[in-house]
């Protein structure tokens, strides 16, 4: 660090209980909120693909399409060490667009999968598209903690965290509005057209999944713009650079710290189980409306909708909650209601079952971002690896997803696969005891309550 920035880091540091984000860093900070909206739009889409694309391309199971989900999760986990490098190498702010980048390219490609007409073509470019949204989440989540004090990280990232299901809400619209009404393959009371139409339909439907993508790219190339233009200087990020120029111990003994560190390892873990429940949720929440309850496709993508709106709205409720409770006694007290919700939804197949189902999205919409914040508490120069551990954790969402299909295939039954969500949620139960029972590595975040 210059000596030209050392007083600026101190003016910082001195009003550090004062602010949510480093008074220069608001208009950098809403620039990345952009970021949190756009992958939001890109992964619930995705979500509802899961169900499109069993219609589309007929005779899939749902371990095939359980399938479209893992590919998109498994990019996550692929490309989130890469992501680290990056962001170490060259900062935050190149990590960023390295992700918005090749995901544009991903949304790009759906148009050449659209004429190729095969359901490869689309999984190569939904990874793709994946593989920059891992970037760029492993870049984005670190570098708004960064922007800020530490003893509001894990707000700051709730507060950031609040649009993603902003973006979340726009993807889920466009299945319900633009998608799913105009699909010909699949409508209840209509058989399927054969030979020729049936190539005809496929065709038809592609290109009305096409369009949402395209649309998805060209609105990452404008914030791409819009960052690249913008200089971001973050006093958190030159302090870890420092650091990492102090030797080599630094920047080889990251794996070795983390593995050390027992609330980050057991962070990862929960991560892992928490991405597990919420795919789990929210790519079966229209199939369970649809074959527990009897709903329409129409009104199956609304059940979906709700969930999400919930989502958003609960995200608003405990950023505030959160400025009250240290949190991991609010992650404890969601985890079990999510533990109960989920179970219900096993236990009740009907309309009281798919409301719990939906209900699960308010002890969602807390879990991403505390577990995140809590787990990289005082990791220092470790940041940018511990960010990419979490991000890899999403990995959860790829495994379990056909596991839960899977479960529906074996029993026959949709509220039968919610026993994956309610295992998710207790593993989560048990971090958040663990942080609440156990001597942190340093001050808790909200100590007062």
């Amino acid at each position: 660090m210059t000596t030209r920035n050392e007083p600026e880091v101190e003016q910082q540091e001195e009003s550090s209980d004062t602010h949510l984000v480093y008074p220069q860093l608001v208009v950098p900070f809403v620039l990345l909120i952009l970021c949190f909206a756009a992958w939001g739009s890109a992964a619930n889409l995705s979500e509802v693909m899961v169900s499109v694309f069993r219609k589309i391309f007929t005779g899939m199971s749902n371990f095939q399409s359980g399938l479209v989900t893992f590919a998109y999760y498994g990019a996550y986990f692929l490309l989130a060490i890469p992501a680290a490098f990056i962001n170490r190498r060259f900062g935050y702010k190149t990590g960023v667009l390295t992700g918005l980048g090749l995901a544009a390219v991903g949304g790009v490609l759906f148009f050449p999968a659209s004429q190729a007409l095969t359901y490869g073509a689309f999984l190569a470019a939904l990874f793709v598209l994946a593989a920059g949204l891992s970037i760029l989440e492993t870049s984005a989540n670190p570098f708004a903690i960064a922007m800020g004090p530490e003893e509001t990280a894990t707000r700051r990232l709730n507060l950031a965290q609040v649009f993603n299901p902003v973006g979340a809400n726009v993807g889920v619209l466009l299945g319900a509005i633009v998608i799913t009404p105009n699909i010909i393959l699949g409508r209840k009371g209509v058989p399927d057209p054969t030979g020729p139409d049936l190539l005809a339909a496929q065709e038809h439907d592609l290109n009305v999944v096409l369009g949402p993508y395209l649309g998805i790219a060209a609105v990452l190339v404008v914030i791409w713009l819009l960052i690249a233009f913008k200089k971001i200087p973050v006093p958190q990020e030159q302090i870890e650079q420092e650091l990492l120029a102090g030797g080599d111990e630094q920047k080889k003994g990251w794996l070795g710290r983390l593995a050390r560190n027992p609330h980050y390892r057991y962070g990862v873990v929960a991560q892992f189980f928490n991405i597990a429940a919420q795919v789990g949720t929210w790519s079966f929440t229209i199939q369970y409306a649809e074959n527990v309850v009897g709903a329409t496709p129409r009104a199956a993508g609304w059940y979906l909708q709700a969930s999400l709106i919930l989502f958003l709205v609960s995200r608003f409720v405990m950023f505030v909650l959160l400025g009250i409770f240290r949190p991991t006694k609010l992650l404890a007290a969601m985890a079990g209601l999510g533990v109960v919700l989920a179970l219900t939804g096993v236990l009740s197949p009907n309309m009281v079952g798919l409301i719990a189902v939906v209900c699960i999205s308010l002890c969602l919409s807390l879990m991403f971002p505390t577990i995140y914040g809590v787990a990289l508490q005082g990791l220092g120069a470790d940041t940018k690896f511990g960010a990419a551990g979490l991000v890899m954790a999403i990995l959860g969402g790829a495994l379990v997803s056909p596991v839960q299909g899977a479960i529906v295939d074996a029993t026959g039954s949709q509220a039968a696969g919610f026993l994956i969500p309610a295992f998710g949620f207790a593993v989560v139960l048990s971090y958040a005891i663990f942080d609440l029972t156990t001597k942190r590595h340093s001050e808790a975040l909200v100590g007062e309550v």
